[in-house]
């Protein structure tokens, strides 16, 4: 056989398998008989070294069981419309958002997490106009379970100090 037409067939192999790895929204690493998980630190407490309250004493949010039967997960960034935010401001305060609930989720439930990068990290943002109505929506995502996050931001350029700015929900 000739070197081209094992080359052409190599590569053909490995769009194959690209395809595969697309189209089932799988990682790549399941070809070379890894399994995608979310790595810790054991040897560091995460509360002591960001002053954060002590996750590892919380029990798992319960959307981790979800990850098991549902392929597809979004993340929700509500933002408050009262604020008057600009589209900068906005942009910040969603990345916090999502890096707070990220940190959450990485503890509580990573079979969650993963499932959501699994997805692309796909998020929806949303307004809202009142923090009494964020408050409100905040009740009712935790009498369902989900995990949230609400970034309070620290008043160093266009609103008060700890205003509430982006709840983010898986």
């Amino acid at each position: 056989m000739d070197l081209s037409w094992l080359s052409a067939i190599l590569i053909g192999a490995g769009c194959l398998a690209l395809g595969y790895c697309i189209g089932t929204r799988r990682p790549f690493c399941i070809f070379l008989g890894l399994t995608p998980k979310v790595v810790r630190d054991t040897n560091t407490n995460p509360s002591s070294r960001h002053g954060n309250k002590n996750n590892s004493s919380k029990e798992p949010f319960e959307i981790d069981k979800l990850a098991d039967i549902r392929d597809d997960f979004k993340m929700v960034l509500v933002v408050r419309n009262d604020l008057k935010m600009g589209k900068g401001k906005i942009a910040a305060q969603c990345s916090h958002a999502t890096l707070g609930l990220y940190k959450k989720l990485l503890h509580r439930a990573p079979k969650a997490l993963n499932r959501w990068e699994m997805c692309a990290q796909p998020k929806v943002v949303v307004k809202i106009e009142s923090e009494e109505d964020m408050l409100v929506l905040q009740d009712r995502a935790k009498s369902l379970k989900l995990p949230t996050h609400i970034t309070i931001d620290a008043g160093r350029t266009q609103i008060a100090p700890n205003s509430r700015t982006v709840m983010a929900i898986l």
